[in-house]
């Protein structure tokens, strides 16, 4: 059986659905040869090979950790930060007794 071969001009060309219909294993074999071939005018579909399918969703599900955390950050919360630069941050049970007091007490000996 004779392939029908597509210079430069065709390649790019999207394929009626009448077209799509009449030459559907030729189209399959293009999408695995070429690329993804284009169907229809008004709506477009794109046929690609099952494996490169899976390969563009893998590729796209993956992302480092830090750039995921960024795209997904909340924007504009705080202009400087929860606390403005310059101020010293409160010290947590700064009331509380040291290591010294406490044994200092009369009651651990």
């Amino acid at each position: 059986m004779a392939t029908h071969r597509f210079d430069d001009a065709e390649r790019g060309k999207v394929w009626t659905i009448a077209e799509a219909k009449a030459r559907l294993s030729e189209i399959l074999r293009l999408a695995e040869s070429e690329g993804p071939q284009r169907i229809g005018v008004r709506k477009s579909f794109v046929i690609v090979p099952e494996s490169e399918s899976e390969q563009r969703e893998v590729s796209e599900e993956r992302m480092p950790m830090g750039r995921y955390l960024l795209e997904r950050m909340p924007r504009d919360m705080y202009s400087d930060g929860p606390y403005e630069r310059g101020l010293e941050r409160p010290i947590p049970f700064v009331d509380y007794a040291t290591d010294e007091e406490w044994t200092d007490d009369e009651d651990v000996k």
